[in-house]
């Protein structure tokens, strides 16, 4: 979990497969802005991180010492926050529903941050 790549695994949540490359500078670019949002919330590292390839992991982003938890609620948030900007749902319901699980894992792992 924590030596998987960035890149690919928020690719993985937007439907994309690891080797269609034609988009990573796009996805690429949206996961650095909201690892940027994270930062600033006080999760990663505080001189702050950015994604170059598929070479930057979880683990290199959060650390290795981080709970499972706090890894799994980061890589959900990254991944659909990319999905809302990258792919959003056409329905209402769906995007309404997406950007509730989005705000509540911000507070959550501002709360985590907060209290870390």
């Amino acid at each position: 979990m924590f030596y998987e790549s960035i890149l690919n695994s928020v690719k993985k949540q937007c439907g994309l497969e690891e080797d269609y490359e034609q988009f990573d500078p796009e996805i690429i670019t949206h996961i650095n802005s909201i690892l940027m949002v994270l930062n600033q919330i006080g999760i990663g590292p505080k001189e702050g991180f950015i994604v170059e390839d598929d070479s930057d992991t979880w683990g290199d982003f959060i650390g290795d010492r981080a709970t499972v938890q706090k890894l799994t609620a980061v890589k959900t948030y990254v991944g659909q926050r990319v999905r809302l900007i990258f792919d959003p749902p056409a329905s209402s319901a769906l995007l309404e529903s997406m950007k509730r699980q989005i705000d509540e894992l911000e507070w959550r792992l501002n709360v985590l941050a907060e209290t870390n």
